[in-house]
């Protein structure tokens, strides 16, 4: 550098989002900034006597570090989801079965989605975790109804077996959240706020 010559701006650095979700990474683009992804490769099995909101949080932050081991230099996005029924975790269902079986316990009651979210650098040091939390109130379902819903959507990648952001929206009375895409798997307010404070330039 030139003697009485200034610094040139700081490279942004990478942003990684940490998870092979297609609905996370459709939701990450939305904020219109370059990023790549990477799966985080994490046993997800829940531990002994682990809550629903506490196996979101670990599991979150464990994708985050998993995947900033292998981009030290990058800011990490990890992120889980977790369907709560008073106080029972429930998970993707895997096949049609499985749906059946989960929303036929959910129908007319109220469930909570945990839904993690963690941003780390390890070059710089950085990290933050928050939880949002979403009550969705389910209507009363018929057999008939569940079981059109599962056969038209087919949302069996989905924590709860149901896609708020497709017709899954007709299973429900309500929904009460302050991060409105929580529940499709990535909380965008908060994932600004982290990547803002990581030194992500967003606007």
């Amino acid at each position: 550098m030139k003697k009485g010559s200034s610094p040139g701006p700081t490279p942004a650095r990478a942003v990684v989002l940490g998870s092979t979700s297609r609905y996370r990474r459709e939701l990450l683009g939305r904020l219109g900034i370059a990023f790549q992804v990477a799966a985080p490769e994490v046993d997800e099995a829940a531990l002994p006597g682990e809550g629903p909101a506490a196996l979101a949080s670990r599991l979150g932050l464990a994708k985050a570090q998993a995947v900033a081991e292998r981009f030290p230099g990058a800011v990490v996005i990890g992120s889980d989801q977790v369907a709560d029924l008073d106080g029972e975790a429930l998970g993707k269902p895997g096949d049609h079965a499985n749906a059946v079986a989960q929303l036929s316990r959910m129908r007319g009651r109220s469930v909570l989605f945990h839904t993690a979210l963690s941003v780390v650098c390890r070059e710089t040091g950085f990290q933050q975790q928050d939880v949002a939390v979403v009550r969705v109130r389910f209507r009363d379902l018929s057999d008939a109804e569940i079981e059109s819903y599962l056969r038209r959507e087919q949302p069996y990648d989905c924590a709860g077996s149901a896609k708020s952001e497709g017709l899954g929206i007709a299973l429900l009375d309500a929904i009460e959240s302050d991060d409105p895409t929580a529940l499709v798997g990535l909380p965008l307010i908060r994932t600004c706020r982290m990547l803002r404070a990581a030194g992500v330039p967003l606007l």
